[in-house]
């Protein structure tokens, strides 16, 4: 068994394609066929089905996958550890981060605050280090985590309402290190004409001063300060980012804790999109405090409050690239977050606590008895 059939293997296996994975490969299409074949005997079965359209895993073939992705990380892993053994004079950092983490300035909008620039100022410490930028889901990043496919990811995830892991069914993942950058509530976002933007409290729509703009506090223009009720939001239609996002699964915890069942009519990728769709009338978007934005009222939260927090984790199974361990103590450094349930500080390879799950138990399967969110 050779590394290369095992990369043929997963290259055909992702693809579904023997033809798109020798052009990928830039192969012909017998020498990837050949390869795969002489795998199967030595395995022993066959690994793929062929007697489609298109080739799909068997049993054998699918229960092999997981194994031969884990043989190309290790082997990738080896070829960078020498490669980069003679110190930071060169090397690579596979990056994830949920969309819009880059953003700089930072905003009130749960970004990771300055990532660029912090970026910028390690590769003046380290120039010969070079960066992979990917933009994707908390839960996709955290598989690719696993799978050796990325080093380190900034991800988005609901934050406990104790403040304390292990709570409100959330369950560890293990192999994760998690560094909190920051935690903020979650507010709801409505156009100014919404059945949920009128209230009682100072800075609401029927108070003197109010105005169409968003805004934080008793008085400002479009703030409406009357806390709304989680579950008055059954039988409204909700904006707010695709499942997978730590910003929807701390929607869907807060829904499920109510009794709500969620209906997301409409999905953007960041809280500055959701922010301009709810002003604009396509629903009530559940997002950290969007700041001011004509049209768009602002109320907080009650029972329970949603919360979200961006963090920094890294896998913890195997030791880190020099590289990959050096920009983890940088971050550490720039943003060194709430005191308190913080991964150690990494020597050559970072270790600490393990990360909790995206997904809160109770976010899973509402009750059947639950409210409907959406009409």
């Amino acid at each position: 068994m050779e590394l290369r059939q095992l990369q043929y293997f997963v290259t055909v296996a992702q693809h579904g394609s023997f033809t798109r994975a020798a052009q990928l490969l830039h192969l012909s299409q017998p020498g990837v066929s050949s390869q795969i074949r002489q795998l199967e005997r030595e395995l022993g079965h066959p690994l793929f089905d062929r007697s489609g359209r298109t080739v799909r895993l068997t049993p054998v073939g699918e229960a092999v996958l997981p194994h031969a992705r884990a043989a190309l990380a290790a082997a990738a892993a080896a070829r960078r550890t020498a490669q980069e053994f003679g110190g930071l004079r060169r090397g690579h950092v596979r990056l994830g981060m949920v969309a819009g983490a880059a953003l700089t300035p930072p905003t009130e909008l749960g970004t990771f605050p300055g990532l660029a620039t912090t970026l910028a100022a390690f590769r003046q410490e380290h120039p010969g280090i070079d960066f992979s930028l990917t933009e994707d889901t908390t839960a996709r990043m955290l598989d690719a985590l696993r799978d050796g496919r990325l080093d380190l990811a900034v991800v988005g995830l609901p934050a406990p309402a104790s403040g304390r892991e292990g709570d409100d069914g959330w369950s560890a993942l293990t192999g994760l290190a998690l560094h909190t950058v920051l935690e903020v509530p979650l507010v709801a976002a409505c156009a100014s004409g919404h059945p949920l933007a009128a209230g009682t409290g100072p800075g609401s729509a029927d108070s003197p001063g109010s105005g169409s703009d968003s805004g934080t506090g008793p008085g400002v223009p479009g703030a409406d300060r009357s806390a709304l009720p989680v579950a008055e939001l059954a039988g409204h239609a909700l904006v707010s980012t695709p499942r997978g996002t730590g910003l929807r699964t701390a929607l869907e915890c807060a829904l499920a804790e109510a009794g709500v069942d969620p209906a997301v009519g409409v999905e953007a990728a960041a809280p500055p999109q959701l922010a301009e769709l709810a002003a604009h009338g396509l629903g009530v978007a559940v997002l950290p405090d969007p700041g001011p934005l004509p049209g768009l009222r602002v109320r907080p939260l009650t029972g329970p409050v949603p919360r979200v927090r961006i963090a920094l984790t890294w896998p913890t199974g195997q030791p880190a690239s020099p590289p990959t361990a050096a920009l983890v103590a940088h971050l550490r450094r720039a943003y060194p977050g709430p005191a308190a349930a913080q991964a150690p500080a990494p020597a050559q390879a970072p270790t600490g606590t393990a990360a909790p799950s995206a997904m809160c138990s109770s976010a899973a399967a509402p009750s059947s008895t639950s409210r409907s969110s959406g009409k």
